[in-house]
């Protein structure tokens, strides 16, 4: 069993009013098979923990450790996390003119395993996830995200997770812009990559309507850079009802 660890995270950003507290000390461990939803209003700091997980330079460490099985991430390159068994869907994932996706998918396992996928199995495998994920045969021709619609990008993501096959996927609001159909889809996509890797899960979200679908075995309320509260499905349904108000008050 894979664990990650996150203790007493605290991070900073830079801006033109000078350096910015985020995190202020958020304590998480989440183990292979496990589903964490981290949810909180606006600018609560659930996405500084996404990318501070996946290394972006952005978000500076000042304190705190994130331990995958006992290894210093902190001390890892970006591709080092990766290739460790880290994943992070973004929220706004980027284009990349020139690159097709079949081109970038194939590069991408093979920087994580290595060696080169054998291409006869890997183009039976991108095809059969790409059907399930109900993606046009032509959309691994596309250039990477250039030119996709919202639904397309997430749809694209979780492609990635499924074809690389992490140990721990981090999810930045990937139910953003989402109609009803695509919802379903990706939630689809992500619970099988759960069932068959026996995937860790770290989904950010705002809202419980993701949750209908991906089932979480955690919720951690976020507010002010800080975990304010815990607890199981159930505290979705009450935050759903209830609102982030009596957190922001206290």
């Amino acid at each position: 069993m894979a664990i990650l660890q996150i203790k007493n995270l605290h991070v900073s950003v830079d801006t033109d009013q000078g350096t910015k507290g985020i995190l202020k000390g958020v304590d998480l461990t989440i183990r292979s098979g496990e589903i964490h939803a981290v949810m909180g209003p606006n600018g609560s700091g659930k996405s500084t923990l996404a990318y501070s997980i996946a290394g972006h330079p952005k978000y500076q460490v000042t304190d705190g450790e994130i331990l995958l099985d006992g290894e210093n991430v902190l001390e890892m390159s970006v591709d080092e996390r990766a290739r460790a068994g880290l994943f992070l869907a973004m929220q706004y994932p980027v284009e990349i003119p020139g690159v097709s996706v079949s081109n970038f998918l194939r590069t991408a396992k093979t920087a994580i395993t290595g060696e080169a996928p054998a291409l006869r199995t890997w183009i039976k495998e991108v095809r059969e996830s790409m059907d399930n994920l109900k993606m046009d045969p032509t959309f691994s021709e596309r250039n990477v995200n250039e030119g996709f619609s919202g639904g397309e990008k997430k749809r694209h993501e979780i492609l990635q997770m499924e074809l690389l096959k992490p140990r721990f996927a981090v999810l930045d609001e990937t139910d953003s812009g989402l109609d009803v159909d695509a919802l379903k889809i990706v939630s689809e996509g992500v619970n099988r990559a759960h069932t068959a890797n026996d995937l860790g899960v770290l989904l950010i979200t705002h809202y419980t309507r993701i949750l209908k679908y991906i089932k979480p075995d955690f919720v951690h309320v976020f507010v002010d850079g800080k975990v304010a509260e815990q607890g199981g499905a159930e505290l979705a349904d009450r935050l759903e009802a209830e609102g982030y108000d009596r957190y922001v008050k206290a």
